[in-house]
């Protein structure tokens, strides 16, 4: 199987032999092997993890913290279209524990607005929570 993992404007990341993916939609967890059915959903921020054969024939599994966006799966080939990527050496936690009680404090004010919730913001907040949530479970596995 191939994957590209994209952003509007460069390729992220790029394999020709992929064994197994497995990312979060916003329903349910999904893997992917080889000869999936046709699929297109929603990802929810979270960690995307690739298995596949590096270019020293190696069985490699990376793992990355995404945003969300859209996953394609197609005659073997895998797109996903993401506005966030990091990687296990890109992690930083205290940025990511920062961005998370920003987040929350955010989610408290616009739930606690007393003449109504703006929930455009309030969701944009939820959406920032979720990142920084996959961030730290993404170093958490650097960690462990």
């Amino acid at each position: 199987m191939k994957i590209e993992i994209l952003s509007f404007t460069w390729n992220l990341f790029k394999s020709d032999t992929v064994e197994q993916v497995t990312a979060m939609t916003k329903v349910w967890e999904v893997t992917i092997l080889k000869n999936h059915t046709p699929l297109v959903t929603v990802l929810k921020p979270s960690i995307v993890s690739v298995i596949y054969t590096d270019e020293s024939w190696v069985k490699t599994e990376k793992d990355f913290a995404v945003g969300g966006w859209v996953l394609e799966v197609s005659n073997s080939n895998i797109k996903i279209l993401i506005d966030m990527l990091v990687t296990v050496d890109d992690v930083d936690i205290d940025k990511a524990e920062e961005a998370k009680k920003h987040a929350l404090a955010l989610m408290e004010k616009y739930k606690d607005a007393k003449d109504k919730v703006d929930m455009e913001k309030f969701i944009e907040a939820e959406d920032m929570l979720l990142k920084s949530v996959a961030k730290l479970k993404l170093g958490d596995t650097r960690i462990n």
